[in-house]
């Protein structure tokens, strides 16, 4: 039985998959403007952790797990334009880096990467779904969101309308019904990205992003919503509200599930917008090994701040040290199973606290020692083939022909003819083909 704590419940609940055949996790990924830094993957590690434990649990095949990349944002727009490039250009070299540093950290690629910018016509059905039931209405370009029209508004964060208003950067404009009203649809300039929509050329809001990429890749209601606590308002709750009107009521997830900050050692929060940030490559440069980063990541408790300075990072050499001085060279190959008391204090809301004194408690048994280890995901010690390594599509008898299809759409996709690129997106989907669009090229799969 896993137990997991639910930020809407305010307690821990047992995992009870809608379909044990087919449990569905959802994460917030990463904004592509600019380098992430190592608190930006405190929830990519965690969440890995978790996604390794649902596979052992439920079968290596019985969880999709999908983390998105959000690749149209102000923020890249302005990065752009700064350096006479176009968004592609920025959204693809951070990305790339971002996939790197996770690979550094040992985090497993998750089995759909949704990009922000290849589910737009998802995020436009959805906004006028919404406008059809009520929940939304245009206004000078804009589309909003109308946050009275749910009356459930702020279930998740818990914290009176007013209140949530006064805590958040509230965008004030004269087309608004009501101060908390969030856009989801926005016009662009002729010099900003945008997409054609009944509102007129524009671009999503952040919130509808997410909202849609889950209806479109895993369901209206998923078992499993990650994400840092930051994101819990408004983020978050905006996608509640949206989701639930759009889809007469139904929750967008079972579980919602947190992680704490990162903290420097003063106790101030690892942030980008206070300049006080370290990448995984600064740490590596500084001698640090991907197996140490991750170990520390996993020291704590997830949902627990996390202070991140020179003594835990040299806690962590040490007690790491020991344990691959116990096991020696190790070759590449199938892993031992994890030892039940490891599986048992994740299965405790992803207590890693708990599995690392499990650990010490066999570490004199290197087999069990190995178990462990790889199944904390600790990258020197990943197995030689990944569970993404499959010949399943070296099988397909129709993979020349989808690849020519994948090419089709590619090249549609350089030469900005977005209807070309979504019909041939939506033909493949009908198929059963699932898209991945990564820095390196477009992967495809079977449903």
């Amino acid at each position: 039985m896993i137990r997991l704590y639910n930020t809407a419940a305010r307690a821990r609940q047992e995992l009870v998959p809608i379909n044990p055949d087919r449990v569905t996790m959802y994460v917030c990924g990463p904004t592509v403007y600019g380098r992430a830094h190592i608190g930006n993957f405190r929830p990519a590690v965690v969440f890995d952790v978790l996604q390794r434990l649902l596979r052992h649990t439920y079968g290596p095949d019985k969880v999709i797990y999908a983390r998105n990349i959000t690749d149209i944002d102000d923020k890249i727009m302005d990065k752009a334009r700064a350096e006479g490039v176009s968004i592609d250009v920025i959204t693809e070299r951070y990305e790339s880096l971002y996939l790197e540093d996770a690979a550094t950290l040992g985090v497993e690629r998750p089995d759909l990467h949704p990009h922000a910018t290849t589910s737009i016509p998802a995020m436009v059905a959805m906004i006028d779904l919404l406008i059809a039931k009520g929940h939304a209405y245009a206004a000078e370009g804009h589309v909003l969101f109308d946050v009275a029209s749910h009356g459930d508004y702020g279930s998740l964060s818990r914290r009176p309308l007013d209140e949530m208003i006064a805590g958040a950067r509230v965008e004030v404009a004269p087309y608004k019904k009501n101060a908390a009203d969030f856009v989801l649809w926005k016009p662009s300039s002729k010099d900003q990205a945008g997409w054609p929509s009944p509102w007129g050329r524009g671009r999503p809001g952040w919130h509808i992003e997410c909202s849609a990429m889950i209806a479109e890749s895993l369901g209206q209601t998923i078992d499993i919503h990650g994400g840092g606590i930051d994101l819990t308002f408004p983020h978050h709750e905006n996608e509640c509200a949206q989701s639930a009107c759009a889809h007469d009521g139904a929750p967008l997830a079972n579980i919602w599930m947190h992680n704490g900050f990162l903290n420097f050692g003063g106790g101030e929060k690892m942030s980008k917008s206070l300049g006080n940030v370290l990448s995984v490559g600064e740490l590596v440069e500084a001698g640090w090994t991907g197996d140490e980063l991750r170990l520390g990541l996993l020291s704590a408790q997830y949902r627990q701040p996390l202070t991140w300075d020179q003594a835990l990072l040299t806690q962590v050499r040490s007690r790491l040290g020991k344990w691959l001085r116990k096991l020696g060279d190790v070759p590449k190959g199938v892993r031992p199973p994890p030892p039940a008391a490891v599986v048992e204090a994740l299965s405790d809301d992803l207590n890693t606290p708990a599995a690392l004194a499990a650990i010490a408690g066999i570490e004199q048994d290197r087999e069990a020692l190995l178990g462990a280890l790889a199944f904390l995901g600790l990258p020197s010690l990943g197995p030689e083939r990944s569970r993404h390594a499959s010949d399943a599509r070296n099988a397909d008898p129709d993979a020349a022909r989808i690849d020519a299809l994948v090419a089709e759409r590619v090249a549609a996709r350089k030469a900005r003819n977005w209807a070309e690129s979504d019909r041939l997106r939506d033909a493949l989907v009908a198929e059963g083909v699932l898209l991945e669009d990564r820095p390196g090229g477009t992967n495809w799969r079977r449903t």
